[in-house]
């Protein structure tokens, strides 16, 4: 089995596109901070706050990216109606290398 940390990160990243996990992560995080039981105890001084204080950076990521695509989103909707400008469509060209 060939495991690694950017496997794992890779996954989380994947796991987090859909909207539904998306919402299980941010309330399992919220449910780890306020329970009782970590995988390190608060008790132990630098390692008790370690593992919270990741979780608590987990969350802020997860909330601050709902809320920007949230508000792109919203974004969005507005300029789409009021501005269509064919200028800013995107053109897809073949390459051919030339000798």
């Amino acid at each position: 089995m060939n495991f690694s940390i950017q496997s794992l990160y890779n996954w989380y990243r994947g796991l987090l596109r859909n909207p539904k996990y998306r919402w299980w992560v941010i309330l399992g995080t919220i449910v780890y901070i306020l329970s009782p039981v970590d995988i390190a105890p608060d008790f132990l001084p630098v390692v008790g706050q370690l593992d919270d204080v990741l979780v608590l950076t987990i969350l802020v990521t997860e909330l601050s990216g709902l809320v920007i695509d949230g508000w792109k989103a919203r974004k969005g909707e507005t300029n789409t109606s009021t501005d269509s400008n064919p200028s800013d469509s995107t053109v897809d060209v073949d390459a051919v290398s030339v000798k």
